[in-house]
């Protein structure tokens, strides 16, 4: 592994979990629960570190929680797909209305194979339950980050001066979830994204639907296993993105 990915991982594991513990267990089937949480997971592309930490908002009648994730480091010796290398980093600020089930979530995300990031912001709103089926529609606006701006004079090429922001975008759609038993339960997340701006590059990058469907098992009142297939415009299902999750809340 290199030095970065080492760094980041070494900084992840000495998060002191045991001191997050909650006597009160929240639905970890439920899109908008916030609870203190921990993950690993196996993917195509190697091995994900999930740390989520809830934490008081002074207000009684809202809920909040930071998460951050490391993704898809010792590819080269768990799958052939990936390499050593941490592919991206993720960091999310989720937060809860009790009194209405409406949440807002800050979305952060950095992919250091195309040294591109996407920043967002969005509303999720949770409906009535018809059934065994509950949707949680969505809708946020973004912007994406790259660090290898250019210029370039007219006799010379200066080279990369930094980031830049290449493209802004809205994005909508939907959370679901279909209860299968008290334990197995279904989600599929649809979402749009549209560009705001003309950047060819970044509209076939990102322009179109992107798919994610899971099917998660609880062990128990804090623990699951959950299995999640990410596929887009671009990617039939059978070339998607497939990840094998444990997830422990504490």
């Amino acid at each position: 592994m290199t030095s970065r990915s080492l760094a980041l991982v070494a900084a992840f594991i000495a998060v002191p979990f045991a001191s997050a513990s909650s006597s009160e267990v929240q639905d970890m089937s439920d899109p908008l629960a916030v609870y203190t949480q921990g993950g690993v997971g196996m993917s195509n592309n190697g091995l994900n570190l999930k740390m989520g930490k809830s934490y008081d908002t002074k207000d009684p009648t809202t809920m909040a929680m930071n998460i951050f994730e490391i993704k898809g480091f010792m590819g080269e010796h768990i799958t052939h797909d990936g390499d050593d290398s941490i592919d991206s980093i993720r960091f999310r600020n989720f937060q809860l209305d009790m009194t209405n089930g409406r949440g807002s979530q800050i979305d952060v995300n950095w992919n250091f194979d195309n040294n591109l990031g996407s920043a967002s912001y969005s509303m999720i709103q949770a409906l009535p339950k018809w059934g065994a089926l509950q949707l949680y529609p969505l809708a946020g606006l973004g912007i994406t980050v790259t660090d290898t701006a250019e210029i370039r004079g007219i006799d010379h090429d200066y080279g990369s001066v930094g980031y830049a922001i290449p493209s802004s975008y809205v994005v909508v759609g939907t959370y679901a979830k279909v209860d299968v038993t008290d334990k197995i339960w279904l989600n599929y997340n649809p979402m749009y994204i549209s560009t705001l701006n003309n950047n060819e590059y970044m509209s076939d990058l990102l322009d179109g639907f992107h798919h994610e469907a899971a099917v998660s098992y609880k062990l128990n009142d804090r623990q699951t296993i959950r299995t999640f297939a990410n596929w887009d415009h671009d990617t039939q299902f059978k070339n998607g993105d497939f990840r094998l999750e444990f997830n422990h809340q504490f």
